[in-house]
């Protein structure tokens, strides 16, 4: 029995995957848990429209990312924190303050898709990651500075 996966199962496939399974698995689990959809002329076609569409839409988003990426490069960001005596920052600088200085520098991106090679505690220069898409990656640097 043919169905077409809605998400992704483990030890099966992905979404959108046609997969052959026992006519048990499928009836009696897949089907009723809303996890497949049986795999009809009808159903394969529509799945075929939808990657197609989505296959454009990914495409447009990655254009867009590596127009920001291009942006990007050259751009150093200066983040403002407390800090002692011995340089030991007070409190931390997280990922939101990364958005919103990359906000004022004209950036839009996303909080979610920044991560830090090494998590800033001292005043210094420190390296951020930015995932614009998953094939589009950039490292923007910044600086910790006391206020």
């Amino acid at each position: 029995m043919e169905v077409i996966l809605k998400q992704d199962i483990k030890n099966l496939g992905e979404k959108d995957d046609v997969v052959n399974v026992k006519p048990g698995y499928g009836r009696n689990f897949l089907i009723p848990q809303g996890f497949a959809i049986l795999a009809t002329t009808s159903s394969r076609k529509v799945l075929a429209e939808n990657l197609k569409q989505a296959q454009f839409k990914q495409e447009k988003i990655r254009k867009d990312a590596d127009a920001i990426a291009t942006r990007l490069e050259g751009v150093t960001l200066t983040i403002g924190a407390k800090a002692g005596e011995t340089g030991k920052i007070f409190g931390s600088i997280n990922t939101i303050q990364i958005a919103d200085a990359l906000k004022k520098e004209g950036f839009e991106v996303d909080r979610r898709r920044i991560t830090f090679d090494a998590e800033p505690k001292f005043v210094g220069d420190y390296t951020a990651n930015l995932n614009l898409h998953k094939e589009v990656k950039v490292k923007v640097p910044f600086t910790v500075v006391a206020e």
